[in-house]
């Protein structure tokens, strides 16, 4: 990862955003100092990607449970399933 000055940065900010979008990252310094990082915008971290995989599943199985019962779920179930994830 390059770092490169913040006047620098300043003069060549399209190029900087040019290598973003190809998925580079920058380290932007002030005095010899790290104060900024660019990085491309479509990266999504892991642990979020991972949350989100989590809420999908779950979804899915309240979606399964409605179907294997014929009907809708209480919002006591919901509660009670909630309840039974924090132990």
């Amino acid at each position: 990862m390059e770092s490169i000055g913040l006047f620098e940065a300043k003069t060549h900010l399209s190029e900087l955003i040019a290598r973003a979008e190809r998925g580079e990252e920058v380290i932007i310094t002030r005095h010899n100092k790290p104060v900024a990082k660019l990085v491309p915008i479509n990266e999504v971290p892991a642990d979020l990607i991972a949350r989100r995989r989590r809420a999908l599943a779950e979804l899915q199985d309240i979606g399964r449970r409605m179907v294997a019962r014929g009907g809708p779920i209480t919002i006591e179930e919901i509660l009670q399933w909630r309840d039974e994830g924090r132990r």
